[in-house]
C-alpha cells in the first residue's frame, strides 16, 4: 500500500496526503512550500486529521463525494479549487434530476408538486454531461424523483468520462435488488447514496409517506455493498431527527457503509412554510459535538455538510448546479429560481449568469433567509 497520495503538484510545490494510524495527515514540499502552504491552508484543514471513507491498495478514497486520490478527476477537482481561490468558479458538482417519477411522497421533497412525471431525454442528459465535463465538473449525480425508475440509467452512468468526473446516484433505494446493484457496478457507478430520514423504520416510512420504504433502503444499502459499490447514507437533518444522531451512526456502522453524510433541512418544496422546523443553534451545537465524538470512533466517516458550509460558504452559485426534469437550471436543488433551461441555452451560458449574480457571495444558505425568499422568490413565508 502506498503511504503517499498526491493532492496537488507542480515543479515547485507539492501537497500530499499520508495515512498515519488510519488518519489523513497533509504535508507540503517543494521550493515554494512556505508561500503556497499558507495559500491553501483552508483546503488542507478540511483533510487534516480525519479518517477517509476507504483505503484501497493503490488509492485513497477520502470521501464518497470526491474522486479517488490519485486520479485525473481528482487533479481536476484540485485545479477547480485553486481557481476558486482566485475568484474563478467552476461547478464542481452537478445533480441531474433525470425523472420526476417517484413512488414516495416525502414530506421534505424539494421538487414542486407538478405531478406530470416529467423526464429528461437520454440525449439531453448526455449533452448536459458533456457540457458539465467540459466546464470542469468532477462529480455528476443522477437523482429524481427516483432515478432507479428511469429506463437507461446504466447507459447514462457509463457515459460519464471517469477521467473527468465520477458518476453518483442519489436514491431512496426503491427496487435496488442484487441484480440491479451488480448492473450499476458494471456500468461504472462510483458512489451510491441512499437517503434516510430516520434510523428507525416507523419514522422513516412516515417521512417518506409510504410503508416499507425503510426496508427497501436498508436492503439497497446491503445489495450495493455486496456488489462492491462505494455506499453512503445521506440524512437531511431537521428537528424531527436531530435526536437520532447516535442511532444513525450505529445503523451506518452496523450496515458497514463507507460514509454517513448529513445535510441541514431547507424550507423549500413541500417543506416550505415549515420555517420553524429548521435547526436551532442548540441543535447545531449538538451536531458539532456528535461530529467531534465520532471523528475517532470505530465506524464510517462522517461527512458534516453543515460544518463545511459554515467554513466555506454555501455551494449554490459557486460549486453546484442542478438540472430539473423540465430542464431548468438552478443554483442548487433547494433554490427554485431558474436561470435558464438546457433545452434552449448552453449550460455554460446559464452558469455564467448564476455566478455573476451578486446574491451569491459564498455566505450562509440564502434559502434560510426569509427576506431572500420573499424578495427573490416571491415566497411570503
Amino acid at each position: 500500500m502506498k503511504d503517499k497520495y498526491y493532492f496537488y503538484r507542480n515543479p515547485f510545490f507539492k501537497v500530499y496526503a499520508r495515512l498515519e494510524d488510519g488518519r489523513v495527515r497533509m504535508k507540503t514540499s517543494g521550493i515554494a512550500s512556505s508561500i503556497m502552504g499558507s495559500f491553501v491552508s483552508d483546503i488542507l484543514e478540511i483533510f487534516e486529521d480525519t479518517k477517509p471513507s476507504k483505503v484501497e491498495k493503490d488509492r485513497l478514497i477520502y470521501s464518497t463525494w470526491m474522486p479517488p486520490i490519485p486520479s485525473e478527476a481528482f487533479d481536476r477537482l484540485v485545479s477547480s479549487q485553486m481557481s476558486a481561490m482566485r475568484g474563478k468558479y467552476i461547478p464542481e458538482q452537478i445533480t441531474i434530476s433525470i425523472t420526476e417519477e417517484c413512488p414516495n411522497r416525502c414530506i421534505h421533497c424539494a421538487l414542486p408538486d407538478t405531478r406530470n412525471n416529467a423526464r429528461l431525454d437520454p440525449g439531453v442528459v448526455k449533452s448536459v454531461i458533456d457540457q458539465a465535463q467540459h466546464m470542469g465538473t468532477t462529480l455528476i449525480i443522477f437523482d429524481g424523483g427516483e432515478p432507479l425508475l428511469y429506463d437507461g440509467l446504466e447507459n447514462l452512468i457509463s457515459y460519464v468520462d471517469q477521467s473527468c468526473a465520477i458518476p453518483g446516484l442519489f436514491t431512496s433505494g426503491v427496487g435496488l435488488n442484487p441484480e440491479r446493484a451488480s448492473s450499476l457496478k458494471d456500468a461504472g457507478l462510483s458512489m451510491l447514496s441512499v437517503s434516510l430520514d430516520s434510523a428507525h423504520e416507523a419514522g422513516h416510512d412516515l417521512m417518506r409517506g409510504r410503508p416499507g420504504v425503510f426496508r427497501e433502503a436498508t436492503d439497497a444499502i446491503k445489495n450495493g455493498l455486496d456488489a462492491g459499490l462505494l455506499v453512503g447514507i445521506y440524512v437531511v437533518l431537521s428537528p424531527r431527527n436531530i435526536g437520532e444522531l447516535d442511532d444513525f451512526y450505529e445503523l451506518a456502522k452496523e450496515l458497514s457503509v463507507h460514509e454517513l453524510s448529513f445535510y441541514e433541512i431547507v424550507p423549500t418544496g413541500r417543506w416550505q412554510g415549515h420555517e420553524k422546523e429548521v435547526l436551532s443553534a442548540e441543535d447545531l451545537e449538538k451536531f458539532d459535538d456528535f461530529v467531534e465524538r465520532t471523528s475517532c470512533a470505530e465506524g464510517p466517516r462522517v461527512f458534516p455538510i453543515p460544518q463545511l458550509i459554515r467554513k466555506m460558504g454555501c455551494f449554490a452559485g459557486r460549486k453546484w448546479l442542478h438540472v430539473t426534469p423540465e430542464g431548468n437550471v438552478l443554483p442548487c436543488a433547494c433554490m427554485p429560481k431558474p436561470y435558464g433551461n438546457i433545452h434552449s441555452e448552453s449550460l455554460g451560458s446559464v452558469w455564467k449568469k448564476i455566478y455573476k449574480d451578486p446574491v451569491f457571495k459564498a455566505g450562509p444558505c440564502l434559502m434560510r433567509d426569509p427576506e431572500f425568499r420573499k424578495v427573490h422568490l416571491g415566497l411570503e413565508r
